[in-house]
């Protein structure tokens, strides 16, 4: 045998037993999860079962002490009392062994604080689908993406599966440490230096294309700011950045943008390409009277600064309810 030979008959052994090493550790994971899945449920039927909050307090108690004991810090008292909680938020054991295929225990410690059921799932079902490690889903949490995805689709009034849980609202570019006074081109200068925070911004899926990427059409030159595309959608992504506030020639822009993509770049088996118009200030009545979502147009807000977590979520809170109200108020009137 060649030392070649050698060399690629190691390496496909070595891949072989990676991928079996993989495979044992999910395995491992979801084992382990399922089974604190089962304690906290059968512990939470002995407590309803006695229906005495006192009894529910010594029995956890105890058990932590005698499991703990026998099989570990696995079962200490915190973490026999997130089982309970886990059992109690997830209840649908099918759900749990579902997910428990792609997330690990320290995924669902970080999905129990979450008070909304609905944000609790839509972090669980982005952390599979997505596979999101740990540090990755605590920031999706503490940056609110979930509220700011819920932003995004109240423009998806057509439900765009383009556009549905796919972009957010407001991006926040806090990473490219920007003052007060800039270029717009600096902003996209600032965006390509940082394009993998900014790429984790978009979400999973989106691979950079190309920036400036140029058109010429009718003999004249135009120059798309930046060009992705989105492996899970199979489509192209435009986005387009501007420093002042959505203006409604910015939509007939980025149409002319999407149809010579659509017509010149879309590869066999694409989806038509949609595209992202991120503005200093979002106008949510005109873009809802232009009907963006039918044309595949997402417009958001970007900021260059992250508010203090209180100030966030009461920012983000006020937009999704002033949002609400105007879509109801549309409705009424219709």
């Amino acid at each position: 045998m060649t030392k070649a030979a050698e060399k690629d008959l190691f390496n496909e052994l070595s891949q072989l037993i990676e991928q079996s090493q993989q495979q044992v550790v999910a395995q491992a994971n979801s084992t382990l999860t399922l089974l604190f899945w089962h304690i906290g449920n059968r512990i939470n039927k002995e407590i309803l079962q006695n229906k005495r909050a006192d009894y529910g307090k010594q029995i956890v108690a105890t058990l932590s002490t005698q499991l703990k004991e026998r099989y570990g810090r696995n079962f200490e008292l915190g973490n026999l009392r997130r089982m309970l909680q886990f059992a109690e938020q997830f209840p649908d054991l099918s759900i749990v062994a579902t997910l428990s295929r792609q997330l690990s225990w320290s995924h669902f410690r970080e999905l129990i604080p979450i008070k909304n059921q609905e944000a609790k799932l839509y972090y669980a079902q982005a952390s599979a689908t997505q596979s999101l490690g740990v540090r990755e889903l605590r920031k999706q949490i503490s940056t609110k993406t979930f509220e700011r995805s819920s932003i995004a689709n109240l423009q998806n009034t057509s439900n765009h599966p383009a556009i549905h849980n796919s972009f957010k609202d407001p991006y926040f570019l806090d990473f490219l440490g920007l003052q007060n006074t800039y270029l717009e081109k600096d902003l996209e200068q600032a965006i390509l230096r940082e394009l993998e925070a900014f790429i984790l911004e978009l979400g999973k899926g989106f691979a950079f294309v190309e920036r400036q990427k140029r058109m010429i059409i009718d003999g004249e030159d135009f120059h798309l700011d930046l060009l992705f595309y989105h492996r899970n959608l199979k489509r192209l992504v435009a986005v387009e950045l501007k420093l002042g506030k959505f203006e409604a020639e910015h939509k007939g822009q980025m149409e002319l943008y999407l149809k010579w993509l659509d017509k010149y770049e879309k590869a066999a088996g694409e989806l038509p390409p949609v595209g992202l118009i991120l503005c200093a200030e979002s106008s949510r009545e005109q873009i809802e009277l232009l009907e963006m979502h039918k044309d595949g147009i997402m417009v958001a807000e970007y900021w260059t600064e992250l508010p203090p977590k209180k100030q966030l979520e009461k920012k983000i809170h006020s937009i999704l309810i002033e949002a609400k109200e105007r879509i109801d108020r549309n409705k009424l009137s219709e």
